[in-house]
């Protein structure tokens, strides 16, 4: 099942968060859907890897990585990880590196950009919060939706 952003905007009106952070597409699906699972760490993806070694159950993986530009939290391992485990997507507040590895996967990436560089692998964070950026409240189990408009939040599967 497909959702279009705009017209969930238009549906839904005030009960929908658009995401204003400038998110850039990576990986083969721009558009995907799901409930929401948060993961909140900074320069450090031990925790995402973890994640995306887990069934996905068709969840979307919302990472606050504070918005850290020097740091890559998902790579072509973890996002071909992601994929084989049926995540429906990744949402990156931070960057992203392999991109010839990323752009194939059957799973929907966004990130502020990419870095050459990977995080720590410690699994320092918490996961299961309430992760903000872009004027959101990404709250676990509510809905995101994401497509070539952008990305909304609705507190249930519309």
């Amino acid at each position: 099942m497909t959702f279009a952003t705009a017209d969930l905007c238009d549906q839904f009106g005030a009960a929908v968060q658009i995401c204003r952070s400038p998110l850039v597409s990576f990986g083969a699906r721009p558009s995907f859907a799901g409930p929401i699972a948060t993961i909140r760490c900074l320069r450090d993806n031990g925790l995402i890897r973890d994640a995306a070694r887990q069934p996905g159950a068709g969840q979307v993986l919302v990472v606050d990585g504070g918005g850290v530009l020097d740091c890559a939290l998902v790579g072509g391992e973890i996002g071909a990880n992601a994929a084989r485990n049926g995540w429906a997507g990744i949402v990156i507040n931070g960057c992203v590196r392999d991109l010839d590895e990323l752009e194939p996967l059957s799973i929907g990436i966004r990130a502020l950009g990419t870095w050459p560089q990977r995080g720590a692998r410690d699994g320092d964070g918490e996961t299961n919060v309430t992760a903000s950026f872009g004027e959101v409240r990404f709250e676990p189990g509510h809905w995101l939706c994401a497509d070539r408009d952008g990305i909304v939040v609705l507190k249930s599967k519309p």
